[in-house]
């Protein structure tokens, strides 16, 4: 029987970075609600994640930034006793309340415990509601919006733990995912494709070099048409010449049309369009193994209702 997973965690609701900013808990909610008034949560098998550890954060990070963030937050829980103090810059665009560490945790754990549920053939794709989001995050650095890299840690782990030769990642985040490219890059184990607006933030990714690595800038304003073409034309064939035995999603919606945190014009008919292309590589390639984890998207009605339109596909309904 097919079954998606639908993996989140209450503590990705509590991180939040201050009043106004656009990676925020209301993003959960606007896509709960929307899969709870569509029906669609229903359909999904719904997993409580659990919390990444040092060991698994590791596949993807060095110990001594694990081991910053762990001490950044101690400190702001310190601090907030003593002062109040509510919030800790990590970058100029990221930063941890008392409840981003644990979120950061059950983030990374939650495409950890999807990845065994697929691999285990309890799932046979599994979508991952969480934050904070994870394409930004480098090796030994935060970035935009994102702590630890969600992706790039659950694709190591299907390849350490799980025995698996050859994974894919997938990106249509709006923004390039330049965190799973420092993580991956040069790793033949790894093919990672994407698409993103340039230039845009983080103005990079136009000119990667590593063979396992293809990036497909963009002008603002491509539409739907022009990225089908592209999928259809680039990431198809070399994730097929690679044959991938898994696909991981970094799933960002912010190349929506209504998202002022870009400049693409993507509906939803578009992410469904490119879910059934993965899905069609992930079944003749990958016995079917997805795990899809979020990323962007802002506008949060277009959120929800692409959120929506993935899953459908995902889940055969």
């Amino acid at each position: 029987m097919h079954k998606t997973g639908y993996f989140t965690h209450p503590s990705c609701r509590r991180h939040e970075m201050g009043a106004g900013h656009p990676e925020c808990p209301e993003r959960l909610d606007a896509i709960q609600d929307r899969l709870l008034i569509s029906g669609m949560l229903a359909v999904l098998e719904s997993h409580e994640a659990p919390a990444a550890d040092a060991e698994q954060l590791a596949l993807a990070h060095g110990h001594g930034y694990i081991d910053t963030i762990d001490r950044m937050h101690k400190n702001l829980a310190f601090e907030h006793v003593q002062t109040g103090r509510a919030y800790a810059a990590i970058d100029p665009d990221t930063s941890m309340n008392l409840h981003s560490w644990q979120a950061a945790l059950h983030a990374a754990g939650a495409a950890i415990a999807a990845t065994d549920a697929v691999m285990a053939g309890e799932l046979e794709n599994a979508f991952c509601a969480v934050r904070p989001p994870g394409h930004h995050a480098c090796r030994d650095r935060a970035m935009g919006f994102c702590i630890f890299n969600n992706v790039a840690i659950a694709a190591r782990h299907a390849l350490e733990h799980h025995g698996l030769q050859r994974v894919a990642i997938v990106d249509f985040d709006v923004h390039h995912g330049n965190g799973t490219e420092d993580i991956v890059s040069n790793d033949p184990r790894i093919l990672m494709v994407g698409f993103f607006q340039h230039p845009h933030y983080p103005y990079s990714g136009a000119d990667g070099h590593a063979d396992n690595i293809l990036n497909v800038p963009v002008p603002a304003y491509t539409k739907g048409d022009a990225v089908r073409a592209l999928v259809q034309s680039q990431w198809l064939p070399r994730l097929q010449a690679f044959a991938p035995e898994m696909i991981f999603i970094s799933a960002g919606f912010d190349a929506h049309r209504d998202d002022d945190l870009g400049q693409m014009g993507l509906v939803e008919a578009d992410y469904a369009w490119i879910t059934q292309q993965l899905k069609d590589v992930a079944r003749t390639y990958a016995k079917g193994r997805i795990v899809s984890s979020l990323e962007g998207g802002y506008n949060l009605r277009a959120l929800g209702r692409s959120v929506e339109a993935h899953l459908r596909v995902l889940a055969d309904v």
